[in-house]
């Protein structure tokens, strides 16, 4: 491999979420944040721009536009056009900011639970309740209750759908067919859907995701998408993202949203991360999904031989495993309590992420090998 993933990184004492929040002896595999380097050519890029040494206002160039038009050209075979890009600091501002400007207060906003905690705080923060189309977990797969989420989507309080794809925390690409119906369900009782695609370049190799915007005129006029290279490249302290909206009046609304919340203009580096990242990161971005990939074969064996109280969830995206510990007959709360009592290691409980997580906790597994050797010898002690 061209790129070193076997690399340790003490990140200890640099103001990192993920790691000082913790005690010494303890070691996080929870929130959605890599341990690997970021991309050399991203680092060169951001270095060649601190060098000027002025670090002004900045404007969205040319090459930003491009850079997101040629990746999803290139890797998802999805044509977006300029005019539907705005730059946005984050893809949660953007979620927040778009329930604030296309919905009244105490609406609903429908959610495919388990799903990323974080949706829910965009919700009820600003006003609204968070209405739960529970996904239906069966031998080992996630799939959509499509007869719930029209009852849920035909209320007339329902007014957006926000929807994870590919899927946070199950790991599920949703298909084409799957897509359409949300698209054909939300058309059809006047609901915007805002598809969160941040993790959409995390998949198997092999697997492909698809844009939600990409599977019909249906989708793609009714749809705000949030896209970023934050998670797929480890920037996410970068604050940069972008946000797709073919339709015009969507897309008046949604730029009013951003600018009155002054989330849509650039720190200094993060036009330079994003170009450089969707221009020149392809071959590490590769390597680390097939590195991840290998992480995930490392820990289903290890599971399947050493800790059988504990099922893995089929996925085929993400680097966030969603484990089932249902045969232990606890709240995933209290197992994630205890294993990290017992060993020291922090996972994120299922219960954080709404209806369907009651038994599941989940796992962070992009580190290299000899941390996440740990992390599993600590998940086996602290299960005991």
């Amino acid at each position: 491999m061209k790129y070193n993933f076997d690399k340790v990184v003490n990140r200890r004492n640099t103001a990192s979420l993920k790691w000082d929040i913790l005690k010494e002896n303890e070691l996080p595999m929870w929130v959605a944040d890599m341990d690997f380097e970021a991309a050399p050519e991203i680092v060169e890029a951001l270095q060649l721009r601190l060098n000027g040494r002025i670090y002004g206002y900045n404007i969205i160039p040319d090459e930003w536009y491009s850079a997101y038009i040629n990746w999803w050209k290139e890797r998802h075979h999805f044509e977006l056009q300029r005019d539907w890009l705005i730059f946005s600091t984050g893809v949660i501002p953007t979620i927040s900011s778009v329930v604030r400007k296309l919905t009244t207060p105490n609406e609903n906003v429908l959610i495919q639970t388990p799903v990323y905690n974080i949706f829910f705080n965009s919700i009820i923060n600003n006003g609204c309740r968070p209405l739960q189309n529970k996904l239906v977990y069966e031998n080992g797969n996630f799939s959509i209750d499509f007869e719930d989420l029209e009852n849920k989507l035909s209320d007339p309080q329902t007014s957006l759908m926000l929807l994870c794809n590919p899927q946070n925390p199950t790991g599920r690409i949703w298909t084409r067919e799957e897509l359409a119906k949300i698209g054909a369900l939300c058309k059809k009782y006047n609901v915007v859907v805002v598809s969160d695609e941040i993790h959409c370049d995390i998949t198997d190799i092999g697997s492909e995701y698809v844009p939600f915007a990409s599977v019909n005129d249906e989708c793609k006029m009714n749809s705000i998408t949030c896209i970023a290279p934050t998670k797929c490249f480890n920037i996410a302290g970068l604050h940069t993202s972008a946000v797709s909206v073919p339709s015009p009046f969507l897309r008046h609304k949604v730029n009013r949203a951003l600018n009155t919340d002054e989330v849509a203009e650039p720190n200094t580096f993060a036009v330079t991360a994003a170009v450089a990242a969707f221009g020149k990161g392809g071959s590490w971005l590769d390597e680390m999904r097939s590195y991840v990939q290998q992480n995930k074969l490392l820990v289903n064996e290890f599971i399947k031989e050493n800790i059988p109280s504990v099922k893995t969830v089929n996925q085929n995206a993400t680097y966030l495993l969603w484990l089932d510990v249902s045969s232990l007959g606890i709240s995933s709360e209290l197992v994630a309590k205890k294993i990290r009592e017992k060993s020291g290691l922090v996972v994120s409980e299922g219960t954080e992420y709404g209806s369907g997580g009651e038994n599941f906790i989940r796992l962070n597994i992009a580190c290299p090998r000899t941390v996440l050797l740990e992390g599993l010898a600590r998940l086996k002690r602290g299960l005991e």
